[in-house]
């Protein structure tokens, strides 16, 4: 969670998009490669924002319980 600007709800889906940014600097990569990992473990990436209040990304990820040491 930041308390920077904020995504508009109309791009919130849209940050998740390869090479998408509304930075003058960057590549637009990280979120959709944060993203496309998460998922490759079975989890999601989620974001929520109140623009100029705060933003929150929530990473979930589900528990291996097949594992003997648990």
């Amino acid at each position: 969670t930041d308390n920077g600007p904020g995504i508009p709800s109309n791009l919130a889906e849209d940050i998740f998009i390869p090479f998408f940014t509304t930075k003058t600097t960057g590549t637009g990569i990280g979120l959709s490669l944060s993203r496309q990992i998460i998922r490759m473990h079975g989890g999601e990436l989620s974001v929520t924002s109140q623009p100029y209040c705060e933003t929150s990304f929530l990473i979930s990820l589900p528990i291996d319980t097949r594992r003997p040491d648990r």
